[in-house]
């Protein structure tokens, strides 16, 4: 039977079709559907972690007890994932197990843009890369295969184009491999000195066996056409490739790109007059093909950032790109990313903005367009949790010099789980002085909705325990803790005016929910009435001033001609910030038609 779907619907699809027993994840573009796809299957343990740390190790875990398992992330979560990846490498794996990174050639919606082929090489790990949905299938299920014949992880490398693209795919039943009953190997799973040094040689020679794998597989092949030019390529890149130079070239397609296959591309290379190697990001393969001898056109040419697209090849090889319709560009009216209308997150960053002598060190999530105008309200975004590490380290710099700078660390509910609690730790343990601030929208915003330990649900819908922040504070010894309704300008500032005067760690909670969130009946409950009102303005009492314009909302505009604002009572959510900053009362409560 033959589907329409994306990359991730596609692994999805064929970890089920593999046995997968046991999935996870945590919520990172454009990795997240995998585990979004692999929890609808009632056969599959499918959950999302507190990190991706914690979800390579869950992961690890399943497979030592003898069951498939995949766990799942964006290219900076593998980060995170890092320390159990490169000893999980030399232990080896009972049931077949898989890890996806989905890297972001273009940094679409992300903070770097890392090539995570170079951990394929690190941790010694094969790896697979694929260049449709249809490869993403068939190698999702050969990744399990190669895991349990060579006792190793498969690393599992898409990029976004072949993450959110669609394509079509041959699917098929879902089959058990056969039982591995745990048992106890001390000596293959406790990484000790003593075992690890073993391990490490055995490594060597998994190595070995998987070049000659890779000299064998399929996924692996040479397409000869004009042999003048030859161009040696791995996933998307080559439906880029063949979309420029189509048949006038011949082609190197490589799918098992870790352990390379040294013969094959000699092979091939030696057989073509001009020699391209196309890849997104860093030289990889270029690297690699020079080793052996060859002197291909690459990263001399093509870019070392963004996606090789069409386009880009065009450019870079010929100077040109193909027609399009032309259009006059100034009339293109510029619309940066912004908080939606109703966001909890502006009537917060509203106040915080306005402070004066205040270092924000800012955090991963929708919370970080607070560094956009009209707010300007953040002034660091590094990686998860490090706003509240950031600003430890800068509160204790500013004490150091005598300064009277104060410090502000803000990041949202989810990412708060994610690393922000052991942040939140060295804060408490070290006496910091630092303002915490955890933005909690009831939900992971940024990425679609998914569940957290704070929403009281599993990855699967289940209800579960909602972990309370409040209460991690000040089980970490934290006296000033506050909770606070984000919607209420008073309240906030009031909150920010006590705690900006402490010199010990404090935490504020922001708590109201994202107005895109499908409300629980827990929501309902807490929050009666959100988002159920709109607002207006009376032109009679507005004089123009502007001000509300600082509020940042999609809903409020400015009528140049009338000088009168305008909200448009479509977008408008009733948050009520506007209505608070507007210095003669002209925004007000619709009254219903």
């Amino acid at each position: 039977m033959k589907q329409l779907l994306t990359g991730d619907e596609a692994v999805a699809r064929g970890a089920w079709e593999s046995g997968v027993m046991f999935a996870a994840a945590y919520p990172g573009t454009p990795s997240t559907e995998i585990l979004e796809n692999l929890s609808a299957y009632d056969e599959v343990t499918a959950e999302w972690a507190p990190n991706e740390k914690v979800a390579l190790e869950s992961a690890a875990g399943a497979s030592l007890a003898g069951v498939r398992a995949i766990a799942a992330m964006k290219h900076v979560g593998l980060n995170v994932a890092a320390d159990p990846l490169f000893t999980f490498s030399y232990t080896g794996v009972g049931g077949g197990t898989v890890i996806v990174t989905a890297d972001e050639p273009g940094m679409y919606s992300s903070q770097n843009e890392q090539d995570n082929r170079n951990y394929a090489k690190a941790a010694k790990l094969p790896m697979l890369e694929p260049a449709d949905s249809e490869e993403c299938l068939r190698m999702t299920k050969l990744a399990f295969e190669i895991s349990e014949r060579f006792d190793t992880p498969v690393l599992l490398r898409m990029t976004t184009r072949i993450c959110h693209s669609k394509s079509v795919v041959t699917v098929g039943p879902r089959r058990l491999p056969e039982a591995q009953p745990y048992r106890r190997q001390i000596s293959k799973y406790v990484c000790t000195p003593a075992n690890a040094t073993k391990l490490r040689i055995r490594k060597e020679s998994q190595l070995e066996a998987l070049q000659q794998f890779a000299e064998a597989t399929p996924f692996n092949r040479v397409e000869y056409h004009d042999k003048a030019v030859g161009v040696v390529c791995s996933g998307d890149c080559y439906y880029y490739a063949r979309e420029v130079f189509g048949e006038n070239a011949s082609y190197l397609k490589l799918g098992f790109t870790y352990p390379l296959p040294e013969k094959l591309i000699a092979d091939f290379c030696s057989s073509v007059d001009k020699l391209y190697v196309i890849e997104e990001n860093d030289p990889y393969l270029e690297e690699a093909i020079r080793m052996l001898g060859f002197f291909p056109i690459g990263k001399m040419l093509f870019p070392r950032w963004g996606e090789m697209t069409p386009d880009v090849l065009r450019r870079a090889l010929y100077g040109e790109t193909l027609p399009t319709l032309s259009f006059d560009e100034s009339k293109v009216v510029p619309r940066p990313p912004t908080l939606c209308a109703g966001c909890p997150h502006r009537g917060f960053f509203y106040e915080l903005g306005r402070r004066k002598n205040v270092m924000i060190t800012g955090d991963i999530g929708c919370y970080t367009l607070g560094s956009a105008k009209p707010f300007a309200a953040l002034d660091s975004c590094i990686c998860m949790g490090a706003s509240l590490s950031m600003g430890h380290g800068a509160a204790k710099a500013f004490q150091a010099l005598g300064a009277d700078t104060k410090v502000v660390s803000v990041l949202g509910d989810s990412t708060f789980f994610h690393t922000g609690i052991n942040s939140l730790l060295n804060n408490a343990y070290n006496g910091g002085a630092n303002v915490n601030v955890v933005l909690d929208n009831r939900i992971t915003g940024m990425t679609g909705h998914q569940d957290n330990p704070g929403s009281g649900y599993t990855a699967k819908g289940e209800s579960t325990y909602a972990v309370d922040i409040a209460d991690v504070a000040r089980a970490f010894g934290i006296r000033y803790v506050r909770t606070v309704n984000p919607n209420n300008l008073q309240q906030v500032r009031e909150t920010l005016d006590t705690f900006l005067t402490l010199d010990e760690p404090s935490v504020i909670i922001t708590r109201w929910p994202c107005a895109l969130k499908k409300f629980s009946s827990e929501d309902r409950t807490e929050f009666p009435g959100a988002f159920s009102q709109k607002l207006t303005v009376d032109r009679d009492r507005c004089i123009g001033c502007r001000l509300c314009m600082a509020a940042g909302c999609p809903a409020l505009s400015f009528d140049a001609v009338a000088k009168k604002a305008v909200v448009d009572g479509i977008q408008c959510l009733g948050c009520g910030v506007c209505s608070q900053i507007c210095p003669k009362g002209a925004i007000g409560k619709k009254e219903a038609e």
